[in-house]
């Protein structure tokens, strides 16, 4: 019975120790019993990479890394276990260290070439490469922001030096002086607007008069150029036109010397004759009126008339005459 109780405890006590060392490693990410194919990849940064990392194909997790161990010469080697049997890795893949996502965890992302066919097995190597996360990114983005800021920071303290030595005693005296006079301009101008705020208001009702009759002779002046617009103006102007036309027509034979009015013009003989006509005429009014009973004579008596004698020219009167 002694023996039986001991071989019992000593087979709990060895199962015990066997379930405990198997669950340990099983919570490290470490399955005794996992058959699953090892794949390797050295780095010389694993940049943040940690055990338990995911292994992932375009986005699915195909497996962990299981441990990273630091070689002589620096290097580090990342032993990845593939959980799922049913992908094909080639052995041309590259594994690429990637940010998993904002707060800058690591993983591994298998690049698969998916035209070879020469696939890997357990033990087998790829290729290393690495890709900045979202957090590295932004900062090497944000390096030249950072030396810009700082430049600007420089030129902004060599302004406000530059802006101290400026304001000495005397600029700040007259900038106060200044401020002082802006602030009775500004005063007066507050008054200066109240004012014109009471002539707005005690004359309302003329600008509104003034106003309507503005809106009123707008209306007019529209009436206006609208009746102009219904006009006939191009046959008003095509006929004046015409009427010049004919106007300098007739301009034109008098030039020419057609026409009465044209050979009054031009005729120099017909000109004298007027000219002698004209004479001859003022000779007979002037004998008329000096000389009435020559050509009206009313006798009672049977009287005779008198010789008819040719008055003599004289030139001063016919020239008043005229």
């Amino acid at each position: 019975m002694k023996s039986t109780k001991e071989t019992k405890v000593a087979v709990l006590v060895l199962l015990s120790i066997v379930l405990f060392y198997w669950g340990f490693n099983f919570l490290k990410g470490k399955n005794l019993f996992d058959n699953s194919v090892k794949l390797y990849v050295v780095y010389t940064n694993v940049a943040g990479l940690a055990p338990s990392s995911p292994v992932t194909l375009n986005g699915l997790a195909i497996g962990k890394v299981n441990k990273i161990e630091v070689q002589k010469d620096g290097k580090m080697l990342v032993e990845m276990v593939i959980t799922n049997e049913e992908i094909n890795i080639a052995k041309s893949s590259v594994a690429e260290i990637q940010g998993a996502g904002i707060m800058g965890g690591r993983e591994i992302a298998i690049l698969n070439n998916f035209s070879d066919h020469n696939y890997t097995a357990s033990g087998d190597y790829l290729k290393a490469a690495e890709k900045l996360g979202l957090t590295d990114a932004l900062a090497n983005q944000l390096v030249p922001v950072k030396d810009k800021v700082e430049k600007l920071l420089d030129n902004a303290n060599a302004l406000f030096e530059n802006v101290n030595a400026t304001l000495d005693a005397q600029t700040q005296k007259n900038l106060k002086l200044s401020i002082a006079s802006l602030q009775t301009t500004l005063a007066e101008f507050s008054s200066v607007a109240q004012q014109v705020n009471g002539l707005l208001v005690e004359n309302k009702s003329k600008l509104s008069t003034t106003l309507s009759n503005f809106d009123k002779t707008s209306q007019n002046l529209t009436k206006m150029t609208d009746s102009l617009a219904k006009a006939n103006l191009a046959g008003t102007v095509k006929h004046l036109e015409e009427t010049l036309g004919n106007v300098n027509g007739i301009l034109k034979e008098m030039e020419q010397g057609k026409g009465s009015v044209g050979k009054l013009l031009k005729d120099e003989a017909l000109y004298n004759n007027v000219e002698k006509t004209s004479k001859e005429l003022a000779l007979l009014l002037q004998d008329l009126r000096l000389n009435p009973t020559r050509y009206i004579n009313v006798s009672v008596f049977g009287k005779k008339n008198k010789p008819y004698v040719a008055p003599k020219e004289n030139t001063t009167e016919i020239k008043s005459t005229n």
